[in-house]
């Protein structure tokens, strides 16, 4: 009989938002009848320590065991969970989940400099069911890109059939939101909002087009919440313009390069006044300036 052990998880983060490699990662060791804790530096007494860092400007935590099993792109672009654990019913409990999380398709076809994706994940293709991980009304996807794949295509039609409320929470992608593709997602029950991204002036009439089509097929909720990628403080004004004057809500996310790089305190200030909406719907960007 296989010896059981004591299972310790580290979330590098651990800003409340579940970390779905060690919800699996939990799932599958509880699946082996092992014991699965949060890790304590101070009375760490388990036989193995798993630790997952999503973003490569938080600093590597120095208590964690010189044999931490880590993971996550903060950490190396190549680690992947083996196939048992990739595949397994996430342990929601590990963080107390009122919702599922997963993806339906991993990859994109598009190759934004920024972006991890293309070289993490590579090219899109179906990764699983919605069934495979959803064990609530509402279900967060992650998935980077879902129109591009036919797959993900027919997990929105089966999540229609199925009745849970969706959210794609990293957005979709206007280019490729036709009139059969509005009149699909205008099917969904969305939560909160219809999430797009605007992060260059080349998608100002992507969006613009997309969202009336949407509207035109009375997609609800009616509002729309989109990503702003702030590099240049002027090109990102202009797209947050674009957004307000379409009764679009933006949220605006300072550049970092790939190692994560702090933006310029211009960026940051501008993110804030987008981000705080009871200023933003009060004051204009110039009157702002002038009260720092």
């Amino acid at each position: 009989m296989k010896k059981k052990i004591k299972v310790a998880i580290h979330d590098h983060e651990h800003n409340g938002y579940p970390n779905l490699a060690l919800m699996k990662i939990s799932a599958w060791h509880k699946s082996k009848g092992n014991t699965v804790c949060w890790f304590n530096s101070i009375s760490n007494c388990a036989d193995k320590v798993y630790s997952s860092k999503i973003f490569t400007r938080t600093e590597t935590d120095p208590y964690l065991p010189h044999d931490t099993i880590k993971g996550g792109t903060g950490f190396d672009l190549s680690t992947k969970l083996p196939d048992e654990i990739e595949n397994i019913m996430p342990d929601y409990s590990l963080y107390d989940c009122k919702q599922s999380y997963g993806f339906l398709t991993r990859g994109c076809i598009r190759n934004c400099l920024w972006c991890f994706v293309p070289e993490k994940e590579g090219k899109i293709k179906a990764h699983h069911d919605i069934e495979d991980f959803l064990q609530h009304k509402k279900a967060v996807l992650m998935d980077n890109n879902v129109l591009a794949h036919q797959h993900g295509i027919e997990q929105i039609e089966k999540m229609i059939r199925l009745g849970i409320k969706v959210d794609f929470n990293q957005g979709l992608d206007a280019r490729l939101i036709d009139d059969s593709i509005a009149k699909l997602l205008a099917k969904v029950n969305w939560e909160p909002a219809i999430r797009l991204a605007c992060d260059s002036q080349s998608m100002i009439e992507p969006v613009r087009k997309a969202v009336e089509l949407l509207r035109w097929h009375n997609a609800t909720p009616t509002r729309f919440f989109c990503y702003v990628l702030v590099k240049d403080i002027g090109d990102a004004l202009e797209r947050i313009r674009f957004l307000k004057g379409m009764n679009i809500d933006p949220f605006c996310q300072p550049y970092r390069d790939k190692v994560g790089t702090e933006p310029t305190i211009e960026q940051a200030r501008l993110a804030r006044w987008v981000n705080h909406k009871a200023i933003f719907k009060t004051i204009q960007y110039e009157d702002y300036l002038t009260t720092m």
